[in-house]
């Protein structure tokens, strides 16, 4: 089993995996009965100071990766749902859903990495 990313304006390419909406807001247009959500994890997401920092600007994407990392270390939620995650790949693929438009220089990709690398450690 493996986490996947998904942009959740997309059509669902993976309806069976556990589907986890990793943005801190909900996605303007996106009913809640279509996104198939299994859990809204918002507090695992980059902060609204953070969030506007960055705007999407591919320039910042380093500085905004070693920021968002310190924010989830520093997170209380974040052991908690490195377990959710890990206990769902037990038996199925993990979807982090996002709405960025970028789907290389975004948080749900950072937020894979740093989930995939605690899971190996």
């Amino acid at each position: 089993m493996e986490i996947k990313l998904e942009r959740i304006y997309e059509k669902p390419q993976d309806l069976s995996g556990y589907r986890i909406l990793v943005d801190r807001l909900w996605p303007r247009g996106i009913s809640k009965v279509n996104a198939k959500l299994d859990v809204w994890e918002k507090e695992i997401a980059p902060s609204k100071e953070l969030r506007s920092w960055f705007s999407h600007d591919p320039e910042k994407f380093a500085e905004f990766t070693t920021k968002y990392i310190a924010e989830l270390d520093a997170n209380e939620k974040t052991s908690d749902f490195i377990s959710l995650v890990s206990e769902q790949l037990k038996t199925q693929d993990v979807l982090f859903l996002y709405g960025a438009k970028d789907q290389k220089d975004n948080q749900a990709v950072v937020l894979k990495t740093y989930v995939e690398n605690h899971l190996n450690a």
